[in-house]
């Protein structure tokens, strides 16, 4: 019988920077959808998710209540990762982290990325051929700047 791994992280708010174009989560798991919107709206009714941010299309962030957040996503494997699915997780030093994964073989997509979104990201994979993200928040930058669609809540 499969065993299964269960992560956890302290809770960071005094360690990461705040930025208003992705959730507070440390911890932030992306699931791939044909239709985004069509799938974060059943997501919200069937599970008690609420929509956070609109993300032209292609992405929406979902908050967890209680705490949290899931990103929904067109089904491709976007540039830089390996996976339609993955799990991104926010880290404080990017660069020391991307270092850190490579120096235990981590197989990685490429050198981390600064984004218009104020995130520096790259994608990874564990041991076991799962896809991860990491990111570090670089800005605080309000999603109307690069086309995000805040949702009122």
């Amino acid at each position: 019988m499969p065993l299964a791994l269960i992560v956890s992280y302290p809770n960071p708010a005094a360690a990461l920077p705040p930025n208003r174009s992705i959730p507070e989560a440390v911890l932030l798991p992306e699931l791939a959808y044909p239709d985004v919107d069509t799938a974060a709206d059943w997501l919200c009714r069937a599970f008690g998710f609420e929509v956070r941010l609109r993300i032209g299309g292609h992405r929406v962030q979902l908050t967890v209540p209680g705490g949290g957040a899931l990103v929904a996503r067109q089904g491709e494997v976007p540039p830089g990762c390996f996976a339609a699915h993955s799990v991104m997780v926010r880290v404080a030093d990017i660069d020391a982290h991307h270092a850190r994964a490579v120096a235990a073989g981590a197989v990685v997509a490429g050198a981390p990325t600064t984004h218009p979104y104020g995130e520096r990201q790259y994608g990874a994979r564990d041991l076991a051929g799962h896809a991860w993200v990491f990111t570090q928040t670089v800005a605080d930058v309000d999603p109307a700047d690069w086309g995000g669609v805040t949702e009122p809540g």
